[in-house]
């Protein structure tokens, strides 16, 4: 992940490189902004900056107000801007509203420690939250597990007592496709458009060309050293297609010893119940074999390859949305 692209990461390096940083993240705005709850804009004090708040409509005011705080105390500002209909529609909405900003100078109101854990959290790929308190001023770090709901959801906000903003970073969610057929030939634009970073492993040649999956890199390792290679954590779906447990058991093997949110796989129950013998001679427990999801896709009775991918893509939002 670049400093260009990791917007805590460069507010960091900024910061530690003397230029005098501050920090905005939009904590509310209405429905149809251009820019979500949790987008941050990063403003050094010769007025630099990277990223975005609302497209245009009040970056002016939020850099001006964090220029005027890096040559102040450096305290926290909560910023409320009602936005015109006019200005709404020169960034392209058809209407105005309420946006709200918060304002941290780094190394003052969001201590450089903090921070910089922050930054680790997320090049570790770990989920984590930066909560701030919007009356004391307060900040932390949060888990998974004190906002499981917001994780599932990558919803930042502000929480029902009005009191604080939750942040949401989770990791890049990310899908691991293994077997180049045309059922992937489906799933992996279809991955990529909800989001997902793709990696299609398959090591026949034959299956895997650019033909087939145009700007696709496939890599040809077998697939438990191409799992391990690329690493798997709990914002990781896997999916197995090839339909031959030569291939597919190996990297059914490795999902099963990880965390993955998500494991499914291709073939009938009869099939699947022959995988399942196999799985507990090699030692897994039941609840370990349970977590698969076969035969792999809701039941929305699909019969084609693209429609078993639609059922396929369905049940992985489902499964990291709902838990």
């Amino acid at each position: 992940m670049s400093l260009s692209s990791d917007l805590p990461a460069l507010a960091l390096d900024w910061h530690r490189a003397g230029r005098g940083v501050a920090l905005a993240t939009v904590v509310e705005t209405w429905g149809s902004a251009p820019r979500p709850v949790g987008a941050m804009l990063v403003i050094d004090r010769d007025g630099a900056m990277e990223g975005s708040v609302s497209g245009g409509c009040v970056e002016g005011a939020v850099i001006a107000e964090a220029l005027e705080m890096l040559e102040g105390d450096g305290a926290a500002r909560l910023l409320d801007f009602g936005v015109s209909d006019d200005d709404a529609f020169a960034v392209g909405l058809a209407c105005g509203g309420r946006i709200r900003v918060l304002v941290d100078v780094v190394g003052a109101s969001l201590p450089e420690a903090l921070l910089a854990d922050l930054v680790a959290a997320r090049a570790a790929r770990a989920p984590v939250a930066l909560v701030s308190d919007l009356q004391d001023g307060a900040r932390h770090l949060a888990g998974f597990a004190d906002h499981d709901a917001r994780f599932r959801a990558d919803r930042s906000g502000i929480e029902e007592d009005a009191r604080s903003f939750v942040a949401i970073h989770n990791p890049p969610l990310r899908m691991i496709v293994v077997g180049a057929v045309h059922i992937a030939q489906a799933l992996v634009p279809m991955a990529k458009t909800c989001g997902y970073d793709v990696s299609l492993i398959d090591p026949r040649p034959v299956f895997g060309s650019d033909e087939r999956f145009p700007g696709q890199p496939i890599s040809e390792d077998w697939p438990d050293e191409a799992l391990a290679a690329i690493g798997l954590d709990s914002r990781t779906a896997v999916v197995t297609l090839t339909h031959d447990p030569k291939l597919d058991d190996p990297a059914i093997m490795a999902a099963l010893r990880s965390e993955v949110f998500y494991l499914g796989c291709l073939g009938s129950t009869r099939t699947h119940a022959k995988r399942v013998e196999r799985l507990e001679k090699a030692g897994f427990s039941a609840d370990r074999i349970g977590r698969i999801h076969a035969p792999v896709g809701l039941d929305i009775g699909a019969r084609s390859p693209a429609e078993i991918a639609v059922s396929i893509m369905a049940q992985i939002t489902q499964r990291l949305r709902r838990g």
